[in-house]
């Protein structure tokens, strides 16, 4: 039988997920959520599913996996409900938007003996996989900045730029300190600044910045911003190390070394979310091991979540006593 899965938002990448799991005669898509009955109505009749006008109505249906992709302030709630009536459980990063709850919810997978995954298909990318192959190439690695600034006029009036939905914005956005904590490890200390324009609950811009280091003595720094008040769009990781250097310039690579520049293959984009729950499908018809795991993805939270204290209190947070 096919796994029947129960799909909880209805944008962007709860479109790529349908798409993915209407592509596999391993699953099929049965029950849909969104914010409005309307739009899960208009969203359920593209593939042949039953719209609900609740996640709560959607989880006490029949499906066997329950695929979280809303707001990041409802993913908490909808994850915890799922695991309770024993589902297996998806979700977009983060987990939770702190991590007490995080640690709760994978504490309760595993009573449950059920699923839980957070995806991050950055780690599948091309741009990923290139990095990690290149890496050995520079020698030691100690230094790293990596920026994703996105200039928008005018901000638009999406979640996104709602505090209270979207999270602070380094835990919203998990993935650019994820990224580097799957690569480097651990982290000793963090310290953050933040600056938002706006009201308390929409900012028009964020900027924040934060510098880790991590336990091998490697320092980097992130650098997260959007909206308004910013102008100069940069998407960039920058690594480097005692032989040499990489560069990842939006779709672009470079290797720096002493023998000179040469070009990298960066792969592609595209299918990550497809690639994502075709590996779920393994995982759950096949024992198939994932390709990243919830403690993971909680540990760049606890990160994360210490970014946020420090742009608070103004003082860097040592991880080592946490």
């Amino acid at each position: 039988m096919p796994v029947r899965v129960g799909l909880v938002g209805t944008g962007y990448a709860a479109k790529l997920r349908a798409d993915a799991f209407s592509s596999d005669d391993r699953a099929e898509l049965i029950a849909v959520c969104g914010h409005s009955i309307e739009a899960a109505i208009a969203f359920a009749d593209s593939y042949n599913a039953q719209a609900y006008a609740s996640w709560t109505d959607l989880i006490a249906s029949d499906v066997d996996l329950v695929v979280i992709a809303t707001v990041n302030r409802d993913h908490e709630a909808i994850a915890r409900a799922a695991l309770t009536a024993e589902k297996h459980t998806v979700v977009e990063y983060p987990l939770a938007l702190n991590a007490t709850a995080a640690a709760d919810l994978i504490e309760l997978a595993q009573t449950q003996q059920k699923l839980l995954h957070v995806e991050h298909i950055e780690l599948l990318s091309g741009i990923h996989q290139t990095l990690v192959r290149e890496l050995p190439q520079i020698g030691n690695p100690f230094y790293v900045r990596y920026a994703s600034i996105n200039p928008q006029h005018p901000a638009p009036n999406k979640w996104t730029y709602q505090p209270a939905l979207f999270g602070f914005p380094f835990i919203g956005a998990l993935s650019r300190i994820h990224r580097l904590t799957a690569v480097f490890g651990t982290i000793d200390s963090v310290a953050c600044q933040a600056r938002f324009s706006g009201s308390s609950d929409r900012y028009t811009s964020c900027l924040c910045t934060a510098l880790l280091r991590f336990s091998s003595g490697l320092v980097a720094e992130v650098v997260y911003g959007k909206g308004e008040a910013l102008w100069q769009a940069e998407r960039s990781l920058v690594i480097q190390g005692d032989r040499g250097a990489l560069v990842l310039d939006t779709d672009k690579g470079t290797l720096i070394s002493a023998e000179g520049e040469r070009s990298l293959d960066m792969g592609t984009r595209r299918g990550l979310f497809a690639k994502d729950t075709a590996n779920v499908l393994d995982h759950l018809t096949a024992g198939a091991p994932l390709y990243v795991s919830p403690s993971s993805s909680l540990y760049a939270l606890k990160v994360a979540e210490a970014a946020m204290r420090s742009a608070e209190t103004g003082e860097a947070i040592d991880l080592r006593r946490v």
